[in-house]
């Protein structure tokens, strides 16, 4: 008993208060809250060492990952994560060579600024997007609509997602970006959030393609974390206790996410990104 005793990380109260809540924060950002997962970051920060806190957090994240593949595993948009995946690998190489030139402090900062400003280019194209396909407002009932119902009074018509040759572009901006975040600081979340967002992808597709997507990724920035030497015994003992807390909260996730409106989604997935990128400008 005492071998098993002298294996558990010598932390301090305030410490295993922090990593016990992002641990939770983890599992429900799974399966309920994507973005939500940097508000993880922020608090993984404060209770450990800035690089080391990553590594700690990566091993949690794919305990969630696994959960939030069972629990959407026929709803990904496949061809989405196919045509992410080469932009997102750049990202992550570029990632690996700037964490490991870099501090913390500066990470995070990095991070903080270009979520901000993802955030505040998305909303604008959206909002552009819905005014330009609002056009006028008729004077008159059109000619040649015979039960005279306005286009106020009209059933509205979903907005189809995006296309044409700036998508592309757009997607290879925030792979590249989300690779970078997710390397330095398991900070992709709120970046792909912001694109599938900007995709207008249906509330149960976009869990479950950031499942895989994430899933993959986090998968594939292993063996560059553990290169780096930042996964250690204590960092796997730590851990282990903590992988119950991210299954509650993956369970939590789940029974949350099918509940939700489409526009409460969606506001929800903006407060979250505004409220992750200011943690990591201010934590």
């Amino acid at each position: 008993m005492s071998d098993l005793a002298a294996l558990i990380p010598t932390l301090g109260t305030a410490t295993w208060v922090l990593v016990m809540i992002g641990a939770l924060v983890v599992g429900l950002s799974k399966t309920a809250m994507p973005g939500g997962g940097t508000i993880a970051v922020g608090v993984f920060a404060l209770a450990l060492p800035a690089k080391e806190s990553t590594a700690a957090l990566l091993l949690l994240l794919m305990v969630g990952d696994a959960t939030a593949l069972w629990v959407y595993r026929r709803e990904p948009d496949v061809r989405t994560l196919v045509r992410l995946i080469p932009s997102v690998l750049l990202g992550i190489v570029l990632g690996t060579v700037f964490f490991a030139t870099v501090g913390g402090d500066t990470v995070r900062t990095t991070i903080g600024v270009i979520l901000l400003v993802l955030i505040a280019v998305t909303v604008w194209r959206r909002r552009a997007a819905r005014v330009k396909k609002a056009g006028p407002v008729p004077s008159a009932t059109p000619a040649g609509d015979p039960s005279g119902a306005s286009p106020a009074t009209a059933t509205p018509v979903p907005a189809p997602a995006p296309s044409g040759p700036g998508v592309a572009i757009s997607r290879a901006g925030y792979g590249v970006l989300g690779g970078f975040t997710t390397m330095v600081a398991n900070a992709g979340g709120p970046v792909m959030s912001m694109y599938f967002y900007a995709m207008r992808i249906p509330v149960l597709t976009f869990l479950g393609t950031s499942a895989w997507f994430f899933a993959i990724v986090n998968v594939i920035k292993l063996p560059f974390s553990a290169g780096l030497g930042l996964i250690t015994r204590d960092t796997l003992v730590m851990d282990l206790m903590l992988v119950p807390l991210v299954l509650i909260g993956a369970y939590c996730g789940a029974k949350i996410a099918r509940r939700i409106p489409q526009g409460v989604f969606e506001k929800l997935i903006l407060v979250l990104t505004v409220v992750s990128a200011l943690a990591l400008l201010v934590l």
